[in-house]
């Protein structure tokens, strides 16, 4: 039998060496395993959310590490994340009393820059309307984005200094990149902002092809019917998506005597506005709220035509997945129209009699598609423009 001594330095050196060749391998995983941070408000129903989701389903894939922080943990999305998306919450507070508040959160941010600061390689703060959001992406990452999903110019009816003073209180240039989800807002941005070129990226987003068409293949009660069904997919927000547009129309084939139904998929603030008006206008055979759906892919096929009568959108999720489902698209001139124009659908002003007109000559002519979509080809692309950003 044999009796092997070790003295305490030996020990000491073998449990250097150990943690070292840890160490080592720890950082070697960490190359492998990058960690994103994505700030955003909450999970609810809506093409920010559905674009968000998206994206980070995406990423799961590829083997990041993935925090979502949300204002508010909560929404008809939250349910169906990935397991392997941690989420947290960071709620800022909306005390009355202005002194309280502003203490409250200054302890919020201390805690949070504890625990998270520069700890992610990437930090995006996706709600660009959330001063929080962005608060959490410049904390948790020197490589921080802001998400930029509409075009701040158009709503702001081009008042410039508006529109400057805006992203500005977002602090857009203590921000590494600045991402785009259409041209036209990225354009506009750096009519305000040249000195941030080199920081503004066009970058549209995800879009999961296959999920959509799998998911349109679900029963549901309402079937298609042989009349020309419209269908708006959406946020009732009066301000933005001006849905009393599309109810006017109505109003208008109505007195035509022309068949047709619209579909209206969302709620919102203003849904109530809407059962008003329609109710008065007597068009509850022609008009049908349906409320939100988790699944609203089956009633793109059971529609003819989808419809967006908005003021301004980034680039509306709609037309992808319209696209995708080969719906053909009447929309108003927002951002990026020109993607649909001619190939997709028709594309008129925000004048009622110009919508009342594409939405007359459908009923009687209908629209073909001219141009078949490739999402994966679409896909492919943003991606490599994504890999760059998160790998800076």
């Amino acid at each position: 039998m044999f009796v092997v001594i070790i003295s305490p330095i030996e020990v000491m050196k073998a449990i250097y060496i150990t943690d070292e060749k840890m160490e080592k391998t720890n950082k070697k995983e960490r190359k492998y395993m990058k960690k994103l941070l994505f700030a955003a408000h909450s999970l609810g129903l809506g093409g920010i959310e559905t674009a968000l989701v998206t994206l980070l389903e995406e990423l799961v894939k590829k083997e990041y590490d993935i925090t979502l922080i949300l204002e508010k943990k909560e929404g008809i999305f939250l349910d169906t994340l990935n397991s392997n998306i941690k989420v947290e919450e960071y709620c800022p507070s909306n005390n009355r009393f202005i002194f309280l508040r502003k203490i409250i959160n200054m302890c919020k941010q201390i805690k949070f820059r504890i625990e998270y600061k520069n700890k992610f390689d990437f930090a995006a703060a996706y709600a660009t309307y959330s001063l929080s959001n962005g608060f959490v992406a410049r904390a948790a990452s020197k490589n921080s984005a802001l998400w930029v999903h509409l075009d701040y110019l158009t709503l702001n009816n081009n008042d410039e200094e508006k529109t400057k003073q805006y992203y500005k209180k977002l602090k857009c240039e203590e921000f590494k990149n600045i991402i785009f989800v259409s041209n036209e807002s990225k354009n506009n941005f750096l009519k305000l902002f040249p000195e941030c070129k080199n920081k503004a990226i066009y970058c549209n987003n995800l879009i999961d092809g296959k999920k959509i068409i799998e998911k349109s293949k679900e029963d549901i009660p309402e079937k298609k019917e042989n009349i020309i069904t419209f269908l708006n997919v959406g946020r009732h927000d009066e301000k933005q998506k001006r849905l009393t547009r599309l109810i006017e129309v109505a109003d208008m084939l109505k007195n035509d005597k022309l068949e047709f139904k619209i579909l209206l998929i969302g709620d919102g603030k203003d849904t109530d506005q809407y059962k008003k008006i329609i109710k008065e206008k007597n068009l509850q055979d022609k008009i049908f709220l349906l409320g939100r759906k988790k699944n609203p892919y089956p009633y793109y096929k059971i529609s003819d035509c989808v419809i967006l009568t908005s003021d301004y959108e980034g680039y509306p999720v709609v037309f992808l997945e319209s696209m995708i489902l080969k719906i053909p698209i009447i929309t108003t001139n927002v951002s990026d129209y020109k993607e649909v124009e001619g190939k997709f659908g028709i594309v008129t002003t925000k004048d009622i009699n110009e919508i009342y007109n594409a939405m007359k000559k459908f009923i009687t002519d209908k629209y073909h598609i001219k141009q078949e979509f490739d999402y994966k080809k679409y896909n492919e692309e943003i991606i490599q423009k994504l890999e760059k950003i998160l790998n800076k």
